[in-house]
C-alpha cells in the first residue's frame, strides 16, 4: 500500500525562519509520543546511517533532552533542547542548540527556537515546525549542514516505524 503523506519545507530569509508541515501515518497521541519519549525519539531521530543517542530527558517546561548524533565511527555531535513551553498533544516550544557530551552550548554554532504543533489530519497527525533564528548567517550554516535533507531521511524513518507498529 503506498499513501502519500503532506511534506512541506519553506525558507524565509526575509524573517530567519525555516517552516517544515508533515503529515504522518499516525494518531495525535502516537505521534506526540514520537516526538516526546526519548526511547522512541532514539529510534528514528537521525538520518541513517547515524543514530541518536539520548544522554538525558526531562520532558517538563524548563527541563531538557541532552542528545549525541552518533556517527558510523562513533563519532559524537551534541544537542540540546531546552523545553519552554507544553500543550500536551498539542504544542512545545524550545530552544535548540549545539553543544558537547556536559550539556555546555557551543555558541559558534548555530541556534534556534522552536515551535511544534500537532494537529488531526483525518485519521493522520500534521507536525508543524517553525525555527526561528536570532539572524540570517545561522539559518543559513543550519541550510548549508543539510538540514532539510537530514530531516526527510530521519522523517522517513519514522515514517516507518509507524507502518510497522500499526500492522502488528
Amino acid at each position: 500500500m503506498s499513501m502519500t503523506l503532506f511534506f512541506d519545507f519553506t525558507v524565509d530569509k526575509v524573517n530567519n525562519t525555516i517552516n517544515i508541515k508533515r503529515e504522518f501515518a499516525g494518531n495525535r497521541a502516537l505521534v506526540w509520543d514520537c516526538y516526546t519519549k526519548s526511547e522512541i525519539l532514539d529510534q528514528w531521530w537521525m538520518p541513517l546511517p547515524w543514530k541518536s543517542r539520548t544522554k538525558s530527558m526531562d520532558f517538563r517546561e524548563g527541563g531538557r533532552w541532552h542528545y549525541a548524533a552518533v556517527g558510523p565511527n562513533n563519532e559524537e555531535h551534541w544537542s540540546i533542547t531546552s523545553y519552554v513551553k507544553i500543550e500536551t498533544q498539542k504544542l512545545f516550544l524550545a530552544s535548540d542548540a549545539f553543544g558537547d557530551a556536559d550539556g555546555n552550548i557551543n555558541p559558534a554554532m548555530p541556534q534556534s527556537k522552536w515551535t511544534m504543533s500537532f494537529s488531526d489530519v483525518g485519521k493522520n497527525t500534521l507536525v508543524h515546525g517553525v525555527m526561528q533564528f536570532p539572524n540570517l548567517a545561522q539559518l543559513e550554516q543550519t541550510i548549508a549542514m543539510g538540514f532539510k535533507e537530514g530531516l526527510i531521511m530521519a522523517m522517513q524513518n519514522l515514517d516507518t516505524m509507524l507502518v510497522k507498529w500499526q500492522s502488528v
